[in-house]
């Protein structure tokens, strides 16, 4: 039965992405030296982008005991352990609010962007039996891994309301901030997810790279701890850590309780950007040869 709905699923997919490449005109030029990003084509296959995020999101609690509640489970438990180590044992300061908040805070953003950077960085490897029967812009694939992300993001965010609530700590007004730095983090993710995807295509070493540098990069990160403790003369040099800025922005729209530090913001968002820049880059052009070697 399971194999029916996954064969059906699959059906679909190649439908959506057939009926899509009708839709678009394509004119044959001459070879361009820069790699260029065809927006009006990838809206064209927005509805195949949404399928491939729904189909993931679907597939990853399939036959599980658990769920969807592992959306919950997760960032739960490594809250619990991060408060009883670093909270109660090592008494890392929270910036005046309860540590469970404080760090759930930043657990929120970290695991959209580590689930986000693990799924893309496997969507060409494992979707190759789409790359290889049926056209369709390739960069779908781990925009489609970002966007089911989303869902996780959104159940841990009213989990952390409750929790909020629970402690008498209000939301203050930068929460209206949130979706700019919700949307920095999906930058982030995309933008090293598509140097990974892409280098997985033809070394799959990776595979077993990126459980190693999710977990280092966590630690790297202001998940446990405030980057306030970090020595003023290295803070330009931790806010090349794209995600510090986004945790440090999402802590300060939740809480308020310090304003962020501009100067280390800038400085992760230029490297979100770099990032991303270059990862198209090297996507468009390794991009030819994904079907011929994956």
């Amino acid at each position: 039965m399971a194999e029916r709905q996954t064969t059906e699923n699959m059906a679909r997919i190649e439908t959506v992405a057939a009926a899509s490449a009708q839709t678009i005109t394509t004119v044959i030029r001459p070879a361009s030296s820069w790699p260029s990003i065809n927006l009006r084509e990838l809206w064209a296959y927005r509805e195949l982008l949404f399928i491939l995020a729904w189909r993931d999101v679907s597939v990853r609690y399939k036959q599980s005991v658990v769920g969807i509640g592992w959306a919950i489970l997760q960032p739960l438990l490594m809250m619990i352990i991060f408060t009883i180590v670093f909270g109660k044992f090592a008494k890392l300061p929270s910036e005046g609010v309860p540590y469970p908040i404080f760090t759930f805070c930043a657990l929120l953003p970290w695991n959209y962007f580590a689930r986000s950077l693990s799924d893309s960085s496997n969507s060409l490897v494992g979707s190759s039996h789409l790359v290889t029967k049926v056209y369709f812009p390739r960069l779908v694939l781990p925009l489609s891994k970002v966007f089911a992300g989303l869902i996780d993001f959104a159940i841990g965010f009213v989990i952390l309301l409750g929790m909020m609530a629970w402690y008498g700590v209000a939301p203050t007004i930068g929460l209206l901030f949130l979706p700019l730095f919700l949307f920095v983090a999906m930058l982030a993710s995309l933008g090293v997810g598509l140097w990974l995807t892409a280098i997985n295509v033809k070394y799959r070493d990776v595979v077993f790279v990126v459980p190693f540098l999710v977990q280092f990069w966590m630690y790297a990160s202001p998940v446990a701890y405030s980057a306030t403790i970090v020595p003023e003369r290295y803070q330009w040099i931790y806010g090349l850590n794209p995600m510090v800025g986004v945790i440090e922005g999402f802590r300060w729209a939740m809480l308020g309780k310090t304003a962020p530090n501009i100067e280390l913001m800038l400085m992760s968002l230029v490297a979100i950007l770099l990032l991303l820049i270059g990862g198209l880059f090297y996507f468009k052009h390794m991009e030819k040869t994904f079907a011929d070697i994956i």
